[in-house]
């Protein structure tokens, strides 16, 4: 049975309309953050990680780039300084994961980086190579995190995962998939095993994963990370045709990215939204987003309606 502290559907609904109240954030300070970075607990183990982390997916890909791996790790290092900790990458991601260890060693492995990654192998035997190779990229002990990615082969690696935590060498497992697919399997998995987290995406159009696994998540005591915030840019391409609205500034965003983020955000069940940038200026504004307030249930509902009326 999973150990945790789960909310109950009723109290996950109540927890929902009392985020402006932000009862389950407590602030974290940045070395260079003019102001407090928003965190909520991991629910199997109470652990605070910041509203914000940082992803890969194709921004990291950059092989051996010597400038371009530099640029990635001056990312990093703007990422540390306003006080994010979650990095997300995956055997899948070409050679992000050698640039993260790359970025790492150059900065001198920051103790507080928190660190996640994912087998993805349809060889169930070949899963304990996979990740350890993946650790030798990051060059790091051991991951904070490991995840079956899209599910792929998830019986018998989920069991590798599993026996790997009992034995001290990760400390959280978690389940991943992308753009709603499996959704039905993914639930399945989530109500019959122990899982400290789960990996979705999820943002202000794409919204299906509020129905039941979010739900679902706060009940079960599983923490939950957000992929594909801006659907890899189109939706910020597509809102930047148009005025930000001027009561975003109720919930501290001053542009697009941080109104998409903060709508995601403000949910209870969210642990940690994961954008993927190649910019530090991107990078500050994303971080930016766990910052200030938080939209209430009220605000939520005004900001979908307007997003869907443009």
């Amino acid at each position: 049975m999973q150990q945790s502290h789960p909310l109950s559907r009723r109290s996950f609904l109540c927890a929902l309309a009392a985020t402006s109240a932000a009862a389950m954030i407590w602030p974290l300070t940045g070395v260079a953050q003019p102001s407090p970075v928003l965190t909520r607990p991991i629910p199997s183990a109470g652990d605070a990680l910041p509203l914000v982390g940082l992803g890969t997916w194709i921004t990291f890909n950059v092989g051996n780039d010597i400038e371009a791996r530099d640029s990635c790790a001056e990312v990093m290092q703007a990422f540390f300084d306003a006080g994010g900790r979650l990095i997300d990458s995956s055997p899948m991601y070409g050679s992000s994961q050698e640039v993260v260890g790359y970025g790492l060693q150059k900065l001198g492995h920051p103790p507080r980086l928190f660190s996640a990654d994912k087998v993805w192998t349809s060889s169930g035997s070949a899963g304990p190579s996979q990740i350890e190779e993946s650790r030798r990229h990051w060059r790091v002990p051991r991951f904070d995190l490991l995840q079956v990615h899209n599910l792929l082969s998830w019986e018998v690696h989920l069991k590798t995962l599993l026996g790997m935590k009992a034995a001290g060498e990760v400390r959280y497992v978690g389940i991943t998939t992308s753009e709603g697919r499996r959704h039905r399997e993914f639930e399945r998995v989530m109500r019959q095993h122990p899982l400290d987290f789960v990996q979705v995406t999820y943002n202000i159009l794409d919204r299906e994963v509020e129905d039941r696994i979010l739900p679902l998540a706060a009940e079960r005591g599983i923490g939950v990370i957000v992929n594909r915030p801006f659907q890899q840019g189109a939706l910020i391409d597509r809102l930047e045709r148009h005025p930000l609205p001027a009561w975003a500034a109720e919930v501290d965003a001053k542009s697009w990215a941080q109104f998409i983020l903060k709508y995601i955000l403000s949910h209870p069940a969210v642990t940690c939204a994961i954008p993927a940038t190649t910019r530090v200026d991107h990078l500050r504004e994303n971080m930016a987003a766990a910052t200030g307030q938080l939209p209430d249930a009220v605000m939520r509902a005004r900001m979908i309606a307007y997003v869907e009326s443009l």
